[in-house]
């Protein structure tokens, strides 16, 4: 499933048939999240991923992928749920963000949950990542709950919701 970008040299693909780039994923990942490094208690979950554990969570949820050429530019990663499509790990690299990439990658995730008859799409951001709740809510999303790791007494994500149009 392919979608145009309104950028000619970038495409939206779920689930890319032979997609193996998953160093270059990692990169794009890592570089996304750095400015999270500082900033977030606990630490990303992304800091202990290698590329062989990130091929094997494209072999257990649903990957999205934004590619320029075969250079992967964007991602998200997508989970069925019983009454939603959860979409984690959403990134976009620097040279392309604010160009309707992650929009695009949304359109994609809504795209499954409207094929697998899902009301929702879901996601959670961390607390401290003010800026990143405001670009879900400017994609459609709206709080909808708040959550804490284990070993926390205060809430370190916040749940996010967007109802999937039929």
């Amino acid at each position: 499933m392919s979608h145009d970008t309104g950028l000619d040299h970038v495409r939206i693909v779920v689930s890319p048939p032979g997609f193996s780039d998953w160093p270059g994923l990692l990169a794009l990942l890592r570089s996304a999240y750095a400015y999270m490094e500082a900033r977030i208690d606990p630490p990303s979950s992304l800091l202990r991923m290698d590329a062989a554990q990130l091929e094997a969570k494209a072999r257990d949820e649903l990957l999205i992928v934004a590619l320029e050429g075969r250079r992967p530019v964007g991602c998200a990663f997508a989970t069925l749920r019983d009454d939603c499509v959860y979409v984690g790990k959403v990134a976009v690299d620097d040279s392309i963000r604010r160009r309707g990439v992650a929009r695009k990658l949304m359109q994609a995730a809504e795209a499954l949950a409207r094929a697998n008859d899902r009301p929702f799409l879901e996601l959670e951001t961390r607390i401290e990542l003010t800026e990143n709740h405001a670009t879900f809510a400017a994609l459609g999303f709206a709080k909808v709950g708040e959550t804490a790791h284990a070993g926390f007494d205060r809430p370190t994500s916040i749940t996010m919701r967007k109802p999937v149009p039929v």
